[in-house]
């Protein structure tokens, strides 16, 4: 019977009779195939993990003291300078940098190791990270302990920047007095945008106003007097039907409409005209 199955499921058929009693014996080959399993079908089902290599079996086999090794923290000392750094300088963070990079990786500055003693021998207005890369070669060069080449560092990088911030002052001062005018700012260019876009949620209920209008243009707009949810039950409608008035469903003009003159009578005209100097001459008895 399980013979008529393929040849990776005959011992799991096997077993599935075994366990009901329908094989009183195991076969021969029946602890050889549990030992060595055929490749399951198709072949890219991963095999079945033997008994050697169950989580249980590799426990057993692990020694105690393997449970308590972990593995030790990878720290730099540039991890740790930095982290100093932008704790004591937190607005450092918010300049403005270029994360493009080049077409090839930037080589390295070729003031570095013992020839490296001042911060500004790489320029007179230095980033965050040549103020951390100085602190550290001097810790790791010129023997210094870290907290003295974190304080020389730091010393030297807030020296450089008061000199590039009292230069620009100086510039802009003298640009302002030679008459140069400048643009405004990104900062102020975001700000502009951001007003722009607030305007557009206040015109929101001018705009929906001007849509219901717009929906209602081919609908009659009815202005009903009196209370709105005042209800005639269609009595004075019908009593206007009947009289002969058609309901007008144009809007109620609020200025007052000139009323029209009345017709006078022939003795009325007569003696409207003699009122008037020229009455001889309208009526031909001149």
């Amino acid at each position: 019977m399980a013979t008529k199955r393929i040849a990776s499921q005959v011992h799991k058929q096997a077993s599935r009779l075994i366990r009901e009693g329908y094989i009183q014996r195991e076969p021969a080959w029946y602890r050889a195939v549990l030992d060595n399993p055929p490749l399951p079908l198709p072949a890219r089902e991963p095999p079945s993990r033997t008994h050697f290599d169950t989580p249980e079996a590799v426990a057993l086999t692990r020694p105690a003291h393997a449970a308590k090794i972990s593995p030790l923290p990878v720290e730099y000392v540039e991890d740790q300078v930095r982290k100093q750094f932008f704790r004591d300088h937190p607005f450092e963070a918010f300049r403005e940098k270029s994360l493009v990079e080049n077409e090839k990786v930037e080589s390295e500055h070729p003031v570095r190791g013992e020839a490296w003693k001042r911060l500004k021998q790489r320029g007179r207005n230095p980033s965050p990270e040549d103020a951390i890369r100085y602190a550290v070669n001097l810790y790791e060069h010129q023997n210094v302990n870290l907290s003295d080449a974190y304080a020389s560092a730091v010393a030297q990088f807030r020296s450089l920047r008061s000199e590039v911030t009292i230069a620009r002052q100086v510039a802009l001062a003298e640009a302002e007095a030679l008459g140069v005018e400048f643009g405004p700012s990104q900062t102020e260019i975001t700000f502009r945008k951001e007003s722009k876009a607030f305007e557009t949620f206040q015109d929101t209920t001018e705009q929906t106003r001007t849509a219901e209008t717009e929906r209602k243009r081919w609908k009659a707009v009815v202005e009903r007097e009196g209370r709105p949810d005042h209800w005639t039950k269609g009595q004075e409608y019908t009593r206007l039907w009947k009289e002969g008035v058609r309901p007008v469903y144009a809007p109620v003009f609020s200025e007052p409409e000139a009323a029209p003159k009345p017709e006078l009578t022939p003795e009325q005209l007569a003696q409207r005209l003699s009122a008037q100097a020229d009455f001889l001459a309208v009526t031909g008895k001149a």
